[in-house]
């Protein structure tokens, strides 16, 4: 297993397009946090993904009718009316609601967001990963989890009703991961964190669609106008 899966991170750093079974999949996200002030707060969110060589689309999953919103509720209306006010009014996105196209270009990411209601694709340079929630890492978006912490985490007797996945299971210093891994498929089906003293939880569970759907949505954007992401700060 862990000859495997270093096989796997030099494919994925080399480049290779074989790297992983193609997968769609729905990503399901839970979190709970309890404040010193006991206020217990949960969030929870989805989205779809698309696994293919050298590409990951996720999309989150959106209320219905919020779509067509998503531009006035990214949370940047008061600054959107300040600026027309003063003649210097710039479009802004939402990178939370737009899909995310991650492609891997000579062994470096490459990160995209795609807006199909304005028609345009804006690049995100990799100095700005952290204002659009990336870490930079390829193996994690691509596996949802870094091959090599999975590599530290010991195989646990803990029994998976999943022929082929296992669990590999870490506690240090009172915090605890876990993680329900599909060999065959390599990807994780369950990804668990936390503390012993229950004060954060965090879980991503994912489903694995039946069958792999021809979808390319990264191939649809020909002819969309090609933004930076600097064309949108104030």
């Amino acid at each position: 297993m862990k000859l495997h899966l270093s096989l796997i991170a030099a494919l994925c750093l080399a480049g290779s397009a074989h790297a992983g079974a193609d997968l769609d999949l729905k990503v399901a996200h839970y979190s709970r946090i309890v404040t010193p002030e006991g206020v217990t707060r949960e969030a929870r969110f989805s989205e779809t993904m698309l696994r293919r060589a050298n590409h990951v689309w996720t999309a989150r999953v959106l209320p219905p009718g919020q779509a067509s919103h998503r531009h006035e509720n990214d949370g940047s209306s008061g600054m959107k009316k300040v600026a027309a006010r003063q003649g210097t009014a710039h479009k802004h996105f939402n990178h939370v609601v737009l899909p995310r196209h991650l492609s891997l270009d000579n062994g470096q990411p490459r990160l995209e967001f795609v807006d199909a209601q304005e028609k345009q694709v804006i690049a995100i340079p990799a100095g700005e990963y952290d204002n659009v929630g990336f870490d930079g890492s390829w193996e994690h978006a691509y596996y949802l989890l870094d091959p090599k912490r999975l590599k530290a985490m010991p195989v646990t007797a803990r029994a998976s009703a999943v022929p082929g996945a296992r669990w590999r299971e870490r506690e240090q210093n009172g915090l605890f991961e876990r993680v329900l891994w599909d060999d065959r498929r390599e990807v994780p089906l369950v990804i668990e964190s936390g503390d012993k003293a229950a004060t954060f939880y965090n879980r991503v569970e994912l489903t694995v669609m039946k069958g792999v759907t021809p979808e390319r949505p990264w191939l649809d954007t020909k002819g969309y106008a090609r933004r930076e992401y600097a064309d949108f700060l104030d």
